[in-house]
């Protein structure tokens, strides 16, 4: 059986030849070198150095080995150097989950900075509402989330990532467009595009909230999961709709953005990860992102 130590020391003696600086460079006397050469050489069943009082050379099939034997050793050097950094959570690969609306902006910045000072850790991204986050985050399909407030009995860590207000959105060429701010009372019958109750519950409790401290209810056209399909739909001209700030950032044309009638409703985004788990860098990663998002100015650590 080839050992990699035998390798080792075939390789010092190809790049020295000669034994005892060969024997020199890895720190340990000339009579084991010649051993394990002797050794190799027999494993082998085949001669790879020439060896004579004055010289020692490599034989042809000796050149041969010592390039695939190099390769050999360098690959085994960067699995080591691969072991030892995944252990400390300088490599490895991280499963990240986000909504459709942190894709817009906040996950772009995030991956670009991140991959710049770890570049060994692989990111994939995987698009989900908060809901199925919760569930994927349980099962360790996914390591982290950016994720909507959800109830869950899961233990989990959280973070808040974000908190932006949410605007109105509406057809350039409705009526209330050319309003600087809209009053409660202009929504009163007025076509309304709805996140859908189930795949978009945190959006659609919150907005269902409002209008029911208000007393005016909008009429519903249409239920929507995704903010960029509402926003379409909007752009359409099919109604108006409520969205997180941050869906300004898909610049869609022939909308405009008024402030609600109400300064304190705002979207929450939380950054999740289940308190038990095996992956190293995970705990580098979600350690990144929170200070980056701190100096970013998106959360406060304190």
């Amino acid at each position: 059986m080839i050992e990699l130590f035998q390798m080792k020391c075939f390789a010092a003696v190809a790049e020295e030849l000669h034994f005892g600086r060969a024997a020199a460079r890895l720190f340990m006397t000339q009579p084991p070198l010649s051993r394990q050469i002797q050794l190799l050489e027999q494993a082998l069943g085949v001669q790879l150095l020439e060896r004579s009082s004055r010289s020692v050379r490599l034989t042809a099939a000796g050149k041969v080995f010592y390039e695939d034997s190099s390769a050999v050793l360098a690959l085994a050097a960067r699995a080591v150097e691969t072991a030892r950094r995944t252990a400390s959570g300088e490599a490895g690969r991280i499963v990240l989950g986000y909504t459709a609306v942190t894709g817009y902006a906040l996950i772009p910045d995030l991956i670009t900075a991140l991959q710049a000072r770890f570049p060994g850790i692989d990111i994939v991204l995987r698009e989900m509402v908060s809901s199925e986050q919760h569930a994927a985050l349980a099962a360790h399909n996914i390591d982290l989330a950016f994720l909507r407030p959800v109830m869950s009995e899961q233990a989990f860590g959280y973070v808040l990532a974000s908190r932006e207000p949410m605007l109105l959105a509406i057809p350039d060429s409705h009526p209330l467009a050319s309003k600087p701010r809209i009053a409660m009372r202009d929504m009163a019958n007025q076509p309304f595009i709805m996140y859908a109750p189930v795949e978009g519950s945190y959006f659609h409790q919150k907005i269902s909230a409002l209008f029911a401290a208000s007393g005016v209810s909008p009429r519903c056209v249409q239920q929507i999961a995704q903010t960029h399909t509402i926003l379409a739909l909007v752009k359409a001209g099919v109604g108006m709709a409520i969205v997180p700030a941050s869906a300004q950032s898909l610049r869609m044309e022939n909308i405009v953005y008024r402030p609600l009638w109400r300064k304190d409703v705002f979207a929450e985004l939380y950054l999740a990860w289940p308190l038990a788990h095996r992956n190293p860098a995970l705990d580098t990663v979600r350690d990144f992102m929170v200070a980056h998002l701190a100096a970013s100015g998106l959360i406060d650590q304190g």
